[in-house]
């Protein structure tokens, strides 16, 4: 049960690990909280959800140990994600910014072409006496 590759996918495993830790540690608050009021064979409450929340975060710990260390082809898809994402070319910030900037006017040159329209019908369907406009 050792590492598989262990010096390669380094930064992606860590990011899983600490993604699957939150999403699991979540889990265990809400099966905490979901079993804070049972009562079964006489225990306390306590006792129940504690054991509840405390072997969920057992079974999936192993099982995020199991693919993100052991498992030869999950720990071959995180490492190729890891080399794939090595070469990406990430925009600069004046890009980003360009690009930003582009897409807000067009959503509003859009809008202001919707609202002409929706203008236009709102006049053209008073006029014919098909839409009451309310005092507009």
């Amino acid at each position: 049960m050792s590492i598989y590759k262990p010096g390669q996918g380094y930064n992606v495993r860590v990011v899983t690990a600490i993604g699957l830790g939150l999403v699991v540690l979540l889990g265990a608050y809400w099966l905490w909280e979901e079993f804070a009021a049972a009562s079964w064979f006489g225990l306390p409450a306590i006792y129940i959800s504690s054991g509840i929340a405390t072997t969920f975060v057992a079974v999936l710990a192993a099982l995020g140990y199991w693919l993100i260390g052991v498992n030869p082809r999950a720990v071959d898809f995180l490492i190729a994600t890891d080399a794939e994402m090595k070469k990406v070319n990430w925009s600069t910030r004046r890009e980003v910014l360009g690009s930003t900037a582009v897409v807000i006017g067009l959503s509003l040159l859009v809008a202001a072409y919707c609202l002409g329209f929706d203008r236009a019908f709102l006049v053209v369907f008073a006029w014919m006496g098909v839409l009451e406009t309310g005092g507009l």
